[in-house]
């Protein structure tokens, strides 16, 4: 018989709620952060690496993997943007390595311009 494992949620993991965040402030010593909406604004997260020197990974294994569903449009887009760079541009390039450059581009203009970047833009187009 299979047993189920009880793993916490997202919130949990994450400290979302401001639980675990006030929990591991207090034994730090230092004021515990709220992201509770209409209360004090979280900190501004520190770039894992400087916005200069962000690049997608080249062919290189890779330990960490996500799975995004794209309509077959986007995909569609995607495999004739891998051609138009190697027949046009001399390019070859698969389509994990033009996602990941497309995501560090992104990341950098994010860092770099803040709520003018690209990305926050189309997000709110979007919405």
């Amino acid at each position: 018989m299979a047993r189920r494992v009880s793993l916490p949620g997202a919130d949990e993991f994450f400290g979302c709620n401001g639980v675990g965040q006030a929990e591991a402030a207090g034994a730090e010593g230092t004021a515990p952060v709220r992201l509770v909406p209409g209360t004090e604004r979280a900190p501004d997260l520190q770039p894992a690496q400087p916005a200069t020197n962000r690049r997608g990974s080249g062919r290189e294994k890779h330990d960490e993997k996500i799975t995004v569903y794209v309509s077959s449009d986007e995909l569609f887009d995607l495999e004739h943007a891998r051609l138009v760079l190697r027949r046009h541009h001399g390019l070859t390039a698969d389509r994990g390595r033009i996602v990941r450059e497309a995501v560090a581009a992104l990341l950098e203009d994010l860092e770099e311009h803040g709520g003018n970047s690209v990305l926050v833009q189309r997000l709110r187009d979007g919405l």
